[in-house]
């Protein structure tokens, strides 16, 4: 008989066209443009294709918008997860005040439960934003996990790339300064593990896996990118990625965006974002083609699930002395 494959989760973070814009510093985002009506039933048909069920991290203030009600309540009733990204999708979350941090999450949880008929289990801070702080609320409203880190070097790199086209002003720019996290970020654990949070108990962190020794990114936006070289040369560095995997003994934690199934020639307002160049039929094949190698090695389910298995399982435990962030 073969050994049954190790678990790999797949998780989405819902970011709609307006946080885009707003992060980017573009006029007009406080229009709250969305695209969340048209994006959301042909990924769910796509997910169906490939008899895949994921989690969608959403953000609070899109469920509080009545034209995407429909959408959103869709997720849970084709069988998906939810989870929390929090209710402004501001990646400058760890600057919060605790009274401002604690009415975010949880008037997104209550939007998100209100629209879905699921409360979050899980939550994971925009532009991959944590405090110490975070960690502590999400204990105390008993969620699963947290799936904030990214253990990744690149990060001030993807900073750079993204401030060269941005419209920001100075206090902008100070703002958003640690956008993506820090080089520090880079010795941070790839592998599951447990918050230690004293009196307030832990709680388990679930990373956005990057490739383990080498520390980069491997989720579907990097491999849009690498696809624009090669797609031979795409598939081999996922390949890669999964052989690091294996050999590690890591179970992935496999990140999409909207953007990542949304091409340049459906969204022209986000050019500037990378892979934008792809057209969202080439898109949606190629990520096909990345589900159906992963599947090989990995039996792919939601994050919820893959936090139900880790809790059943001995993990290394970690206090959060200091966030990138707010270094």
């Amino acid at each position: 008989m073969s050994r049954p494959r190790p678990l790999a989760s797949v998780s989405l973070d819902l970011d709609n066209l307006w946080s885009y814009q707003k992060t980017h510093g573009d006029s007009g985002w406080e229009r709250r443009g969305s695209y969340l009506g048209r994006f959301l039933p042909p990924v769910l048909d796509l997910l169906d294709e490939l008899d895949l069920r994921i989690t969608f991290f959403i953000v609070g203030l899109d469920a509080d918008q009545a034209p995407d009600n429909a959408a959103l309540g869709a997720i849970t009733a084709r069988g998906h997860d939810v989870g929390n990204h929090s209710y402004e999708h501001e990646p400058w979350l760890h600057t919060y005040d605790g009274r401002r941090l604690s009415a975010d999450i949880i008037t997104a949880e209550g939007a998100i439960e209100a629209v879905t008929g699921h409360r979050p289990r899980g939550f994971r801070g925009p532009g991959y934003s944590w405090s110490p702080a975070l960690l502590q609320l999400l204990a105390e409203r008993d969620y699963a996990y947290d799936a904030s880190t990214l253990p990744t070097w690149v990060g001030p790199l993807a900073r750079q790339y993204y401030f060269r086209s941005a419209r920001l002003t100075p206090d902008e720019r100070h703002e958003r300064r640690n956008l993506f996290g820090g080089w520090r970020d880079g010795i941070r654990p790839v592998k599951p593990y447990r918050w230690d949070l004293g009196r307030d108990g832990s709680l388990l962190e679930i990373p956005v896996s990057t490739m383990p020794f080498f520390r980069v990114p491997f989720h579907l936006s990097y491999l849009l990118y690498v696809a624009r070289v090669s797609e031979n040369l795409m598939i081999s560095y996922l390949r890669s990625a999964i052989a690091a995997c294996r050999l590690a003994g890591l179970q992935p934690s496999f990140l999409l965006h909207p953007l990542d199934l949304l091409g340049g020639d459906q969204v022209k307002e986000l050019a500037f974002f990378p892979g934008m160049g792809l057209t969202g039929a080439r898109k949606r094949d190629l990520f096909r083609r990345v589900m159906r190698v992963l599947g090989k090695d990995f039996h792919l389910v939601s994050m919820d699930r893959h936090a139900d298995y880790l809790a059943t399982t001995p993990l290394p435990v970690r206090r959060p002395a200091w966030s990138p962030q707010a270094a």
